[in-house]
């Protein structure tokens, strides 16, 4: 499993705007300033973000970007989960894969699947708040 740019990307969005929280809303251009993203790409993550929960935004003069919950309520896994889609190390775990025939007798599924919810458990254990904390 590789997290790609979009949810690593996403992450860094969110604990940026968590870091400046009290500062109303943030223009996308300081966002991609702070954290060296190309807006281009910051247009593409962040209405996701908006559309799921996780931000809220303002147009026009004074407008930008906001938290819509706090840090502490910001899962990573539900963040990576809606950027990456399924954190699935092998295709017969993806969420709607149809059951593969091999799974009762194959060697490899039960680790496959142990490691699957260690995946979830350790990133849905995990928020935008933690991220702050170790810096």
């Amino acid at each position: 499993m590789m997290i790609s740019t979009r949810g690593r990307y996403a992450l860094r969005v969110l604990a940026d705007l968590a870091e400046h929280e009290g500062e109303g809303y943030i223009p996308m251009k300081e966002i991609a300033s702070r954290q060296a993203i190309s807006l281009k790409y910051l247009e593409q993550i962040v209405p996701v973000l908006c559309k799921n929960g996780f931000l809220e935004g303002v147009h026009g003069r004074g407008g930008g970007y906001r938290l819509v919950k706090p840090p502490e309520n910001c899962r990573i896994g539900d963040v990576l989960r809606l950027t990456e889609g399924d954190l699935a190390p092998v295709a017969c775990l993806e969420c709607g894969a149809t059951p593969c025939e091999r799974a009762g007798s194959c060697r490899t599924y039960p680790m496959w699947t142990e490691f699957y919810q260690l995946v979830n458990d350790y990133f849905d254990g995990k928020t935008i708040a933690d991220i702050l904390k170790k810096h």
